[in-house]
Parts: C-alpha cells; sequence; structure tokens
C-alpha cells in the first residue's frame, strides 16, 4: 500500500516532480557533453593557431639612440623556400609603441635564420620585440623581379 502513487489534483499541487532517479543522470550527462564541447574547441583552436607556418622570437635588441632601437628576430618556418614577413616594434618603458617596422625575411636554405633591423622610434624605446611574423608578405616589401 505505501509504494502507490497518489494522483494528486495539479491545480492544487503543481504538476507532478520526475522521480530522484530520473533526475541523477541529467547532471552527469551535461557534465559530459560539456567536457566533451571544451575538447572539440581546444582541437579546433590548436588545429588553426597551434601549428603556425612561421615563428618569430626576439633574439636580441639594443637601443642605440633616442630615436633608434636595433632588434634582431630569430625566424623558423616550414618551408624556408619561401619569403616571409616579421613586424618588429619598440615600446617606451611605460609600454607604449613607439615605432613598428616590417622586415622582409627573404628565401633560404636554414630553416632557421636571424635578421636584424632597425626601428626608428617616436621617443627614447626601452625595448624592442617581435609582434609576428607571417607568409602574407605585402607587395611593396617584394623586391622588383622577385
Amino acid at each position: 500500500m505505501q509504494n502507490e502513487m497518489i494522483d494528486r489534483p495539479a491545480g492544487r499541487y503543481g504538476a507532478p516532480r520526475r522521480s530522484r532517479r530520473h533526475r541523477r543522470w541529467i547532471v552527469p550527462a551535461l557534465t559530459i557533453a560539456v567536457l566533451a564541447a571544451g575538447v572539440a574547441i581546444a582541437a579546433v583552436a590548436f588545429s588553426r593557431l597551434g601549428s603556425a607556418e612561421v615563428k618569430g622570437e626576439l633574439g636580441g635588441y639594443r637601443v642605440v639612440d633616442d630615436r633608434t632601437v636595433e632588434v634582431t628576430a630569430s625566424v623558423t618556418r616550414d618551408d624556408p623556400a619561401h619569403a616571409v614577413v616579421c613586424i618588429v616594434r619598440a615600446r617606451s618603458y611605460d609600454g607604449d609603441e613607439v615605432g613598428r617596422r616590417e622586415v622582409l625575411v627573404p628565401p633560404s636554405t636554414a630553416d632557421t635564420v636571424q635578421v636584424t633591423t632597425l626601428v626608428t622610434t617616436s621617443r627614447r624605446a626601452a625595448v624592442g620585440d617581435v609582434y609576428g611574423c607571417g607568409t602574407d608578405v605585402p607587395a611593396y616589401l617584394v623586391p622588383a623581379g622577385a
């Protein structure tokens, strides 16, 4: 007698609730779904951002004077037979960008090469760094006849 379900008027007591057994699997199922979505997003992000065709790292910098910084970058490419472009910049002590320059890295036989360039600044710089590198070389950087 005690295990029988009693039908109660919905107008007075509200809609009947789901059993606890039914509710117990909802939270783990939602957790698994959220984790699966997170793994899928991470996989897509890694495939698009994780393996760059070209990577530029700061090799060193030297503040030449109040308006000039010399920046050396180490550039590693998957295919060294193609030219790439790197953006190097100078920043002031407070972190503001005070100078920027695009540098053409010509084709080479080595996977990793070093390029050194001078960056003209609008005021005294504290550091030089590599903003990034890419394979989309603008036409104005390609030498005539190349």
